[in-house]
């Protein structure tokens, strides 16, 4: 279970409406939000997995730009 507070008006206002045009209660496009947030990885947890294989290495700035552009087309 999760509880936010001090959500600002204007935010849970975007959130209550997109709810709606989707046909979705707000905890229902929450929690698809939250499900969709967890999925990606991070760029430490790419990094991580990464260095854990065998063979050369890719610098940070290349393995950045690759994990934004994976990202991008989604």
């Amino acid at each position: 279970m999760i509880q936010v507070r001090h959500v600002s008006a204007a935010t849970h206002a975007v959130l209550r409406q997109r709810a709606a045009e989707r046909g979705l209660s707000m905890q229902e496009y929450l929690v698809r939000l939250l499900d969709e947030f967890a999925a990606k990885s991070t760029v430490e947890e790419v990094l991580r997995r990464a260095g854990g294989r065998s063979g050369g290495r890719v610098g940070l700035v290349r393995a950045a730009e690759e994990l934004r552009a994976d990202r991008d087309a989604r």
